[in-house]
């Protein structure tokens, strides 16, 4: 044998008699804990025996004797860990039954000799005993009310008892019920019961037990789904609970020491921790007990303990929601949750079912309350932050759920279960909640001229805590209700805090005075934006006189279809100059404060902005544009440009300095209500250019750069993960408008040369030849051939395409596709179906008259699909960069964008319906009078359909109360139910040819833009220095000099026209006409002139032509500009002369 061998052989005989050791201790402590279970089960049931009978020929013993020949050998043989911990058998439960109608007789009799309280005032000895007794009866019937279910048919013989247990229990801890007390005895008894309560609150388990009891009445409640109606017994059995439980906050004594102090302070961190965070305790406990609940002694010292314990506390009800949850489904929602519920209702006070008669109840200190929920409601939310990232991170990694009950739960029932705890929540969202905190606010307001910049300080320092504190309180309560509010989220607190007067102009005054650094700021940019606020404020004060006249002028404006802008809103002293804008106005829009972003903001500041753009994004939903540029509520126009410019400083910032998760909420905000302002902006001016460029106008990355950066960013923000992306792709996905539109141009060109090049790689035909698509279509069924030859083609459309036409005549006609002909296939195609006559689309009823889709549109066999297939031709449009002569309502372009619109962009698409809705919105007297219901009426084909603008829509009338609602629910049936079918269709034709991407670059005005051009005008000398000269025409020839004097000489319309002429869209190419393509050109067509026209005859006749698929302008060698201006006029004028040779 080897020596590794016989080592190994030691080791395992080694390990062998190490295990038999073990073994044999083992055996030899189970057999001592089994012998000593078995026997003192034998002497138990022996005692039990000798008991019965003692119990049974009772007859009104002493004290002492109660106490050694009942009580001694009753809490043997009841508190052993074989009877105790087990169901309750019908044996025990008569033996209790017994001893405690013994107990309390005898502690009802006056006789000092019968009653067995009167230990309590005896010897030394009979103190300890007595003490030592009582402190096991509370136990033992604390443990009999924990396992009392209401839910299960218990024995009348359990329910009586479970009664008498907690009359016994109220009977021990008041001395004033005892019978045989004496004044002189008042020492003993309050050293006895001090003793016994600090028992209760430290070393026994009172408070559980009863929190046992209450949390399966609220198991029942929510099975039920309403309130519990309790019996005679079970109302007495849950007031002694309550009894009990307020006990020790009850207790007085009118010399208070550090003891009692040290009881309270441990029954108040009891209280908090079981009761008041059982679940749905408002509704366990009768009406007629509530009231004690709510009592000040009760109150009090438990919100008063939170804020010096807070720490302890929590971490007890961390180990408590451990212990609870694999059974509870209550632990949906922590323990700190359940508290905040429970004490939010317990404050409150129900004179009776209207909301506007509640209010706290009486002797409540709100500065506490808030403090205290504050506390609550910030620790609720860091834990349904982490059960949420939880829960994302395992379905993220597709790890197996977690084992606890908050991941089990029925999707079903988890939202019934949310329901119900968002009722317990409903005084929070309701008006007088928030009137009575802002009233606390005012009378203990402090004004602080303090001219710091608290963004970057602690924001306590603007001296108002209570609004600090009520601030942070609907911040936690807005974020709590976003995380559990199953069907509308946070809109109940949004409606409360948008809607309450005042209250959202309180809010931008602190940060304004925090972000600007006093009123002086941006002084200078008032004085160059052509006119004060003084101004603003005479405005105003006249607005009282003039406020009908302007409204319904302003809305006969908008019905009659012409261009709003801030000079039409009798607005003139809050125009932008925009002309005016230099470096230093650039700088004066990047706000120092916000430079940092997220990081650069304290904790507090932080609450205030991120309640103030939730609200305030809110509000902007139902403002409509009389209210937001001629009423100017609730902001002045100069306010709104102060919080767009520090809103967007701040959220660019956030993004360039990569903020984490934490801030993630404070962006999503900040974006939403930016977005909102600038949309707003985009639709009617009331911003500068320099304001939404401004913080990016240093730094921003190069074009082509940018591009890359911007797929990928684009792609982890739909996957809501816009946080993770680098940091100036997410600013250019997110708010893109901090590029000027340039600049995004040129990053959406560069997108579609990336992806040509791509496509190159991959082996597909770029330009004319072998492998491109081939199409033959029929002149005057060019919008049919056209869908049947390319619809089906879907993203392949991207791919080159070789037109060949046949003539009305039905010939062929001559010539090969090098780009000309299909340009000439796509602007003729569009000019065909885009025509209102063709049925797919209609005109708006502006000044502009744009596209929007038909509604009948539907309603045809291929109407769905003939849409799909517009949008691909305006996607290979664009893709091409082929310019096409029409521009889409704002309102469907939106929907491509998936933008917000607005309630007055309804004008533009049925005029009387917005007037009516405006006289609806704004009338003064009852809207019942008007007899209208939650529907909508629509002729289709002939008939007339009746829809329901909400479930249930023809029974509920309109009334002063709903008719906001009924406002944006038919402008949104109009906006988005009507529409939304047909703007889809057409998104999807769009998005297989442009990215959604590249979309996202731009907004409605801009998509507009970069589909048919620039302004109604254009740069000759740029068109000059692009163009090309053909057929033996150069730059110098004379009749090309003639041709640009005349040029130069045109109207600005006449201009448009013979670019119109030239290229088929009367407007330029973004960025220039370097751009245009084919380049614009000029060919030389040689006319033979007698030799006496040379000497002053008479010019060539011969009208100038072109040919759009080209871009080619044939112009015939004339030789005075008269004769040139007249016969260019007339040729653009009859649209004539086009020649494909």
């Amino acid at each position: 044998m080897s020596r590794e061998d016989l080592l190994e052989k030691v080791s395992k005989e080694r390990e062998l008699r190490n295990y038999n050791r073990r073994a044999s201790a083992a055996a030899l402590f189970i057999q001592r804990v089994w012998r000593r279970y078995f026997v003192m089960k034998k002497v138990a049931g022996q005692f039990q025996e000798e008991w019965e009978v003692l119990a049974t020929h009772h007859n009104c013993k002493s004290g002492r004797w109660i106490s050694r020949n009942l009580i001694r050998p009753f809490l043997f043989f009841t508190t052993q860990s074989s009877t105790l911990h087990q169901k309750f058998h019908i044996r025990n439960v008569k033996c209790m039954l017994i001893c405690f109608k013994i107990l309390l007789q005898s502690m009802n009799s006056a006789d000092v000799e019968e009653n067995f309280c009167s230990l309590a005032m005896g010897t030394i000895q009979e103190k300890s005993v007595w003490s030592y007794q009582a402190k096991k009866l509370v136990l033992l019937c604390s443990f009999i009310l924990a396992e009392f279910d209401h839910t299960s048919h218990e024995c009348e013989d359990i329910v009586q008892l479970t009664a008498l247990a907690m009359r016994l229990a109220v009977a021990l801890t008041d001395p004033k019920g005892w019978k045989a007390f004496k004044s002189k005895s008042t020492k003993d008894a309050d050293n006895a019961l001090k003793k016994l309560l600090r028992f209760m609150t430290t070393e026994g388990s009172i408070y559980i037990c009863i929190r046992r009891y209450f949390v399966k009445l609220g198991i029942h409640i929510t099975s039920q789904k309403k309130a519990f109606a309790s019996t005679d017994d079970t109302f007495l059995i849950t007031a002694t609970a309550i009894t009990l439980a307020l006990r020790p906050q009850h207790y007085k004594e009118s010399d208070e020491n550090v003891a009692d102090l040290f009881d309270v302070k441990d029954a108040s961190e009891q209280y908090f921790i079981f009761i008041l965070t059982v679940p749905y305790l408002i509704k366990c406990v009768p009406s007629v007990l509530l009231p004690a609940l709510k009592h000040k002694s009760a109150m009090l010292p438990c919100l008063s303990i939170l804020l010096t314990s807070k720490d302890r506390i929590f971490n007890e009800m961390l180990k408590l929601e451990h212990s609870e949850s694999p059974y509870s489904e209550a632990m949906e929602v922590s323990c700190s949750g359940w508290a905040l519920a429970n004490i939010i209702n317990l404050a409150t006070d129900y004179n009776n079912d209207q909301d506007d008669s509640r209010c706290f109840i009486q002797d409540l200190d709100c500065r506490l309350y808030v403090q205290v929920m504050n506390c609550i409601s910030e620790n609720f939310l860091n834990w349904l932050e982490s059960v949420v990232g939880f829960m994302s991170k395992n379905n993220d990694d597709s790890l197996e759920k977690d084992d606890s009950s908050f991941h089990d739960t029925d999707p079903t029932k988890s939202s019934n279960l949310k329901s119900l705890y968002m009722d317990l929540l409903k005084p929070v969202h309701q008006q007088w909640h928030l009137r009575k905190l802002l009233a606390m606010v005012k009378e203990n307001a402090t004004v602080q001229d303090v001219n710091i910049s608290a963004a970057n300080k602690d924001f306590e320092y603007l001296g108002n805590f209570e609004l600090l504190w009520v601030v942070s309180f609907y911040y936690y309560m807005l974020r709590i209700f976003s995380f559990l509010n199953p069907f509308i989220g946070s809109m109940p607190i949004l409606n409360l805090l948008a809607f309450t007067p005042g209250f959202l102009v309180e809010l931008w005054e602190t940060l304004e005075k925090s972000i600007f650094h006093g009123a002086d700021h941006m002084s200078h940019i008032r004085g160059a934006n052509s006119g004060s606020h003084d101004g603003v404020t005479y405005e105003r004060k006249q607005s009282s006189v003039k406020e009908t006249g302007n409204k319904w002028a302003s809305i006969l404006q908008k019905i009659s279809g012409k261009t709003t802008d801030v000079g039409s809103m009798n607005l003139s002293n809050n125009s932008i100059n925009t002309s005016e804008i230099n470096g230093e106005s650039y700088d004066s829009w990047d706000i120092e404060s916000m430079r940092q972003g997220s990081q650069g903001v304290s904790k507090h500041f932080s609450y205030f902005l991120h309640l103030f753009c939730a609200t305030y994004a809110h509000l902007l939903l139902v403002l409509d544009d009389i209210e937001f540029y001629e009423k100017q509520v609730p902001f002045t126009l100069e306010q709104q440009r102060k919080i767009a410019s520090a809103l967007n400083t701040f959220v660019y910032n956030s993004f360039i300095h990569n903020v984490g998760q934490s801030s993630k909420p404070l962006i999503d905000v900040a974006v939403r209500c930016l977005h909102l302002l600038y949309e707003r902006d985009c639709r009617h001016k009331f911003c500068p250019s320099a304001l939404w460029v401004g913080p990016a106008r240093i730094g921003r990355i190069p074009i082509a750069a940018a591009a890359r950066a911007h797929e990928a960013a684009f792609t982890n923000l739909q996957l809501r993960d816009s946080l993770s992306a680098s940091n100036m792709s997410s600013v250019l996905t997110v708010v893109p408008h901090v590029y000027p539109f340039e600049e995004r141009v040129k990053m959406f060109r560069e997108f579609i040369k990336l992806d040509k090049v791509s496509r190159r790689v991959a082996g597909e035909v770029s330009g004319p030849g072998a492998g491109s698509i081939e199409i033959v279509v029929r002149r005057d069924r060019i919008v049919e051939d056209g869908y049947k030859q390319l619809n089906f083609l879907g993203s392949r459309l991207r791919s080159c395409i070789n037109v060949s036409f046949i003539s009305e005549c039905g010939l062929p006609e001559a010539g090969l596709d090098y780009g000309g002909l299909s340009k000439e296939f796509l602007t003729d195609l569009a000019k065909a179906a885009f025509n209102p006559q063709y049925g797919l689309f209609s005109q708006t009823s502006t000044t502009e008259s744009n596209l929007v889709p038909n509604m009948s549109a539907r309603l045809l066999d291929n109407g769905i699909p003939m849409i799909e297939f517009l949008g691909r031709v305006v996607g290979k449009a664009l893709y091409e960069g082929i310019l096409l002569d029409y521009s889409f309502s704002l309102v469907f372009v939106q929907k491509l964008l998936g933008r917000y619109s607005f309630l007055d962009e309804l004008s533009t698409l049925d005029s009387e319906l917005y007037r009516n809705l405006m006289y609806v919105k704004h009338l003064d007297g009852d809207v019942e009078e008007l007899s209208l219901d939650f529907t909508v009426t629509e002729e289709v084909c002939g008939k007339r359909v009746v829809n329901e603008l909400k479930p249930g829509g023809r029974d509920i009338p309109v009334t002063n109360e709903n008719k906001l609602q009924y406002v944006h629910a038919m402008a949104d049936y109009k906006l988005n139910r009507q529409l939304l079918p047909l703007a889809n269709a057409f998104y999807r034709g769009l998005t297989d040819l442009i990215s959604p991407s590249w979309l996202s670059l731009f907004n409605a005005n801009e998509f507009n833009q970069l589909l048919s051009g620039g302004t109604h005008d254009f740069d000759v000398d740029d068109l000059r220095s692009n163009t090309r000269y053909t057929g033996g025409y150069s730059e110098g020839s004379r009749t090309v000099k003639l041709f640009w004097e005349v040029i130069r000489g045109f109207k600005p319309t006449e201009r448009c026209m013979l670019l119109k002429f030239v290229t088929s869209c009367s407007r330029a190419p973004l960025l220039g006409f370097q751009h245009l393509q084919p380049s614009f050109t000029i060919h030389k067509v040689a006319c033979d002139l007698p030799l006496w026209a040379t000497f002053g005859g008479q010019d060539v006749d011969r009208l100038p032509s072109a040919s759009t698929c080209y871009n080619t302008l044939k112009l015939p060698t004339y030789k005075r500009p008269s004769t040139l201006r007249n016969k260019l006029l007339y040729a653009i004028s009859s649209n004539t002369g086009f020649e494909l040779s």
